[in-house]
């Protein structure tokens, strides 16, 4: 009889002692800012490199768009500079300060506003964990100088 309320009594402690080994861990705060680091440290990148490439694709728009009025301008009104299609492209892409290629910009002299260049420029995002790609498009028409 004596030994049946002795297990019984070391059982019990047992169950007290796990639970309270459970307790002990759940106030044990030493490791929580390294977690609270880690769940943390993944969306904070995402929207650092989100916003530097959200950045660099309004400048790069910007570029587009300057780098094309400035060459329907050209096209309109210096036909020494920007006589001939290549000559407009070529024109654009030097202007355009982010070193775009020629085959970036199309022309076309006969649009019913004049002189109309299009941009079409694949933006590649660099954004950690996948790859993601943007159309960037720009356009500009001038009416012919009248001489």
């Amino acid at each position: 009889m004596r030994y049946l309320p002795a297990m019984l009594l070391h059982t019990s402690r047992a169950r007290i002692n796990g639970l309270t080994a459970v307790i002990r861990m759940a106030r044990d705060q030493r490791a929580a800012t390294a977690v609270e680091f880690a769940i943390v440290v993944v969306p904070l990148i995402l929207l650092l490199f989100g916003t530097m490439e959200f950045g660099r694709a309004l400048w790069l728009l910007n570029a587009l768009h300057y780098s094309s009025e400035e060459a329907a301008r050209c096209a309109s009104n210096s036909t020494a500079t920007c006589g001939t299609s290549s000559q407009i492209q070529s024109f654009a892409a030097s202007r355009s300060g982010a070193d775009f290629s020629v085959a970036v910009f199309t022309v076309s002299t006969s649009a019913p506003c004049g002189n109309l260049v299009t941009a079409s420029y694949p933006m590649n995002l660099m954004i950690p964990f996948g790859s993601y790609s943007v159309t960037l498009q720009a356009q500009s028409c001038f009416a012919p100088q009248k001489s």
